[in-house]
Formats: structure tokens, sequence, C-alpha cells
């Protein structure tokens, strides 16, 4: 009893698509293996199986379920996006130099650069042979567009991550690249798949929009307050890696000269020192930045919730209205 009170709706989500997703971790299980390269199947279960809460398919199967959908497909869509998700983050820690991942060492640091830029290759290349299953062209036309987004995302952040000038409008498309457009495929096809309305796939897309913009702006503020066990990397290594988050980007339009004089230093030079970390903290604090990126968070959380009203009631439209509550309850 006391089990169920104190589940989150992502355990919710879980239990209550039970059967489907033993269906998209046997196929996952299945696509990743090589008979050629043997070290494929190695990176990509130290990834797969380090205990991630597989949201991104959930919400492919949830909007499937919810809009009627009783056919087969919803599977391999949800095992195309952990797919695409999977190769995205062995290419990003690749790029930021991590060396954790939930709570685990990186694959790159386990293993090498190379290895894990070729297994996401492969993964990438596995969930466009998985999509071309559902035989549907719309489907494939949702997910690829996604996978262009995603990367267009990463490289804008290359470029915008340590320039001051990076407003919170760049931010907004960096974050809606890089995570976002995944939550709102994740969604979108599902609803795709079940022939749904289109008021209806509109409204799941919004969702998953919202979402995955309220679900990255507070990991960037738990990466200044988080513990690691929360975050499954090290606190302040937005920071470090002199990422221009949203908190500091609300600090940096306030910053008085002094202030910007720091920024310069931190993030565009990435001259750091003891205390540095500390101090970028203080600074946010003082211009209320932390607490003005937590209401942008809750604000794109009700704007998920809102976007649900549009979709059939079920059961599984409430625990969706939980996760949005959910995802920022971790910054309240």
């Amino acid at each position: 009893m006391d089990a169920k009170v104190n589940q989150t709706p992502t355990d919710s989500l879980m239990d209550a698509l039970a059967p489907e997703m033993q269906a998209v971790n046997v196929l996952i299980r299945e696509r990743m293996s090589s008979r050629h390269a043997p070290r494929i199947p190695e990176v990509t279960a130290h990834l797969v199986e380090a205990g991630g809460k597989r949201l991104r398919p959930l919400l492919t199967l949830a909007a499937a379920k919810l809009c009627g959908y009783d056919g087969p497909y919803h599977v391999h869509l949800a095992a195309t996006v952990e797919f695409i998700h999977t190769a995205t983050l062995l290419h990003d820690d690749v790029v930021d130099e991590s060396q954790q991942r939930r709570g685990r060492p990186t694959a790159n640091l386990l293993w090498d650069n190379k290895s894990s830029v070729l297994v996401g290759d492969y993964l990438l290349a596995r969930a466009f042979q998985l999509m071309t299953d559902t035989g549907v062209m719309r489907v494939l036309e949702i997910l690829s567009n996604a996978s262009a987004t995603i990367s267009e995302g990463e490289v804008l952040q290359l470029t915008a991550a340590q320039d001051l000038a990076t407003d919170e409008a760049i931010y907004l498309q960096v974050i809606r690249g890089k995570t976002a457009a995944l939550f709102s495929a994740a969604t979108e096809v599902g609803a795709v798949i079940a022939a749904a309305p289109e008021p209806q796939v509109r409204a799941l897309f919004d969702y998953g929009d919202a979402l995955g913009i309220a679900f990255q702006i507070a990991d960037d503020l738990l990466d200044y307050g988080g513990t690691t066990a929360t975050i499954g990397k090290n606190t302040g290594d937005d920071f470090r890696e002199r990422k221009l988050t949203l908190p500091v980007i609300k600090a940096v339009a306030q910053a008085d000269a002094t202030e910007r004089a720091f920024w310069q230093r931190t993030i565009e030079k990435g001259d750091q020192a003891e205390g540095d970390l500390e101090q970028a903290l203080e600074i946010m604090r003082r211009h209320g930045a932390m607490e003005a990126a937590r209401k942008d968070a809750f604000d794109w959380a009700e704007k998920a919730r809102l976007a649900l009203q549009s979709v059939p009631d079920h059961p599984l439209r409430q625990t969706l209205d939980d996760l949005a509550g959910f995802v920022v309850s971790r910054i309240a």
C-alpha cells in the first residue's frame, strides 16, 4: 500500500505499461546485438542496462494507448525512441568529455571515444531500421526530423554555450533541439500510429514539447543545487564545462561590470579557480536567477498539462498530467 502511495508518475506509467515495456526491452536487446562486432552490445548494454527510467519510450507507449491503439508497432516506435536517445547520450559524453552518466562511469571512459561514437552511429542506424518496420511514412518523417533537430541543437549549443551574448531565445532553441524534440516526437508518433484525429496528434506533440522543456530547465537547475545521486553526474558540471544554461543567462542579463568580468573569465575564457562555483551561485542568488528559472520550468509544466485537455479521458491522461508536475517537483 505504502509503495503505491509513494510511487512516482514514471513508476505508475511503468506499471500500467508493463507488458508493452517488456516487449520493448526484448526488442531492444534483440536489435542491439551484433554478430560481427561484440563491442556494440557491450557498450550499448552498459548504458541501456544502467537503470534509466526509459521515460521517452514510455511516452510513446502511453500516447498510443491513450489514443486507443491496439496494434504491435508502438513497441517498435518506443524502441526506436530509446535507441535515438541512447545514441545521443553516447555522443554527448564524448563531446562533453563526461566521466559519469546515471551514476556510473561513461562508456567513453570505460572504452574510448571511438567506440562511443561508432556504437552511437550503429544505434541510430538500428533506430531507422526499426521505424521502417511500421510502414508509416509520417512516422519516419517525424522521427527523422527529430534526429536532425537534435543534432542541430547540439551544434548550436557548441557555438552558444560559452558566448555571453546567448540569450533566453537561443537557450530555448538549444533545449528544444537537444531534449524537447525527442519528447515531442515520442508522444506525437504514439498518436500517429494510433491514427488519432489531428487535434489529438497536435495536443500530444505540444505536451511532449512543453514537458521536455520543463524537464531540461529542471535538470539545468539541479546542476547548481542537486546531489550527485539525484542528477547522476557531478554537481556543477555545467559550470565547469562552461555551459550557459538558463540560471546563468538570467544572471548575466542583470550583471554589473564586476559580475560580467567574472562571467567572462569563468565562462568565455574558461579561467576557473577554486571558489568560483560558489561565487557563481552567490551571483545567481543575488539576482533571483535560480528562482526565475524555476518559475519558467513550472510554467512549461503547466503548458504540458493544459495540452492534455484535448486528448481522450483515460487513466493514462491523469498519469501524464502527474508526470508534468513530477518533472519540476525535483526543483520545488
